[in-house]
């Protein structure tokens, strides 16, 4: 699952919406809506984002969380190392090959320290 599709369900549930009525109102097949939850389909288009947003009647900050949360959820990433110091290629491929091995306290742990290394707020 993805940032955005965890997001998308917990919204569906607090609202008591199932997938096959938000599929409806979006216009898209309920099995596209439960591949975009559960990562089997990369980030949705800016279009259907934004009616994802009105769909919720959010704004302000949820909208935008919703935005940043899409931007971080490509399930198929694809890193070039290429010009970098050796150990991001080696970081890279560690990840590549171990990341599934991993308990989600050492996920969060990993994100949090390198958006703190980068200069970016913790989400």
């Amino acid at each position: 699952m993805t940032p955005l599709g965890a997001k998308l369900r917990a919204m569906r549930d607090e609202r008591g919406i199932s997938l096959k009525q938000m599929a409806a109102a979006l216009n898209v097949s309920s099995a596209y809506l439960s591949a975009l939850e559960h990562g089997r389909r990369g980030t949705p288009t800016g279009f259907l984002l934004h009616r994802i947003i009105a769909y919720f009647n959010v704004i302000w900050d949820e909208a935008e969380e919703l935005q940043r949360l899409a931007e971080m959820s490509d399930p198929k990433v694809s890193i070039d190392t290429g010009g970098l110091a050796p150990e991001a290629t080696e970081l890279t491929n560690r990840l590549a090959a171990d990341i599934a091995k991993l308990e989600v306290e050492d996920l969060v742990f990993l994100r949090n320290e390198v958006m703190r290394r980068s200069g970016k707020t913790k989400p």
